[in-house]
């Protein structure tokens, strides 16, 4: 008797503590996350690849043929303007020029004499000693030789000109890349391969291309395409190696023509670069930043997709209502930014929203831990 007794009490306790248990813990199979809609700022990222290049890149060619006989430079060394980089065997030019300078010696003598017989001529056709043809073969004769002189002096100018080829010079400051040739090679103005290519990298551009749909939002945004070159905002470059560069960049250029065959528009950034740590020929990705005031913004949680579609659930007399939004194609990874469906006050569920369904019960955590708070 007196066990049955003490089994009827346990039981009694037991009951007792679960109903004390269902007044102090909620049931948490309707409590969810929910987000009251307000108005705040975000600033978006958005990445393009990028092309390097130095601001002024020049493939260095000789102007005359001939065999290299000495190259003055290192690969990679920095060059500056009309720095000679290379000679090519200046044999041949020297003769060449020399014959250019006696020949005009030559023709200067011819026209002294011309004009001297010239001269002579016309005094003595005054006097009727000679006859008018005389006179004018002497005249001819030193047009001729004024002719020849000119002629002259230009073959002059022509092969000091080559002569003065033989000394490949840096047509402007920069680095020089790999060589291909030596010493010996035999080179020409129609060779496949520069010489040198010298660039210029105190600065350099990076060539990106952006969707139509997106240079044509940022034309509207600021309102004219020369403004929207000077107010964008500096921009940051992701080297290759997956580190951001130390300077801001500024866009300077936008294509006026959309590319036919991509669709895209081409922009170029300038960034400096005194240390030469960016190289022409390299790459990275130019992140331009956006700034939306004034914006609805949800956790990507806070929705889901049906046949390319996005629904969030709204919280209407306590139950779930599945709605449509228009989200900003832009966003930074974990939120979106609403452009339709929404309005400031709404109640929506900020995450799970994939496992929620159409009418369920939507308690809100924070309701719930309020309620346990006044209880205590």
């Amino acid at each position: 008797m007196k066990r049955t007794g003490l089994i009827f009490l346990t039981l009694c306790g037991l009951l007792s503590a679960c109903k004390e248990s269902h007044k102090t813990s909620p049931a948490t199979e309707n409590l969810y996350e929910t987000l009251e809609i307000t108005l705040s700022d975000r600033t978006l990222t958005t990445g393009y690849s990028a092309a390097i290049s130095g601001v002024q890149t020049v493939e260095i060619r000789p102007q005359v043929s001939g065999m290299i006989t000495d190259i003055l430079i290192e690969e990679g060394e920095s060059v500056s303007k009309d720095q000679v980089l290379f000679i090519i065997d200046q044999t041949p030019y020297k003769a060449a020029y020399e014959i250019a300078v006696a020949n005009v010696k030559s023709a200067e003598a011819a026209l002294s004499t011309a004009k001297l017989i010239y001269e002579s001529n016309k005094d003595l056709y005054e006097q009727d000693v000679v006859s008018e043809f005389d006179l004018m073969t002497a005249q001819n004769d030193l047009i001729e030789a004024e002719a020849r002189l000119t002629l002259c002096k230009a073959e002059e100018v022509n092969a000091g000109n080559n002569l003065s080829y033989t000394e490949v010079r840096s047509p402007v400051n920069g680095v020089a890349s790999m060589i291909p040739y030596r010493v010996g090679a035999l080179v020409s103005s129609s060779i496949s391969q520069p010489l040198v290519t010298v660039s210029d990298d105190s600065r350099v551009y990076a060539y990106f291309s952006m969707a139509e749909n997106q240079m044509l939002d940022m034309v509207q945004q600021y309102g004219s395409l020369n403004t929207a070159i000077r107010q964008m905002p500096e921009v940051e470059l992701i080297m290759s190696n997956g580190q951001m560069y130390e300077h801001m960049g500024k866009i300077n250029a936008i294509s006026g023509t959309i590319s036919e065959t991509t669709g895209a528009v081409s922009l170029r950034a300038v960034f400096s670069n005194r240390n030469h740590l960016l190289r022409n020929g390299g790459s990275g990705t130019i992140i331009i930043p956006s700034t939306i005031e004034d914006c609805i913004v949800i956790p990507q949680a806070a929705t889901y997709e049906l046949q390319d579609r996005v629904f969030v659930y709204k919280v209407v007399d306590g139950k779930a209502s599945s709605t449509e939004i228009r989200i900003r194609p832009q966003n930074n990874g974990t939120e979106y930014i609403v452009e339709d469906g929404l309005e400031v006050g709404d109640v929506i569920v900020a995450e799970g929203a994939g496992l929620i369904k159409e009418g369920t019960v939507i308690k809100s955590k924070n309701a719930a831990a309020k309620e346990m708070e006044g209880e205590e």
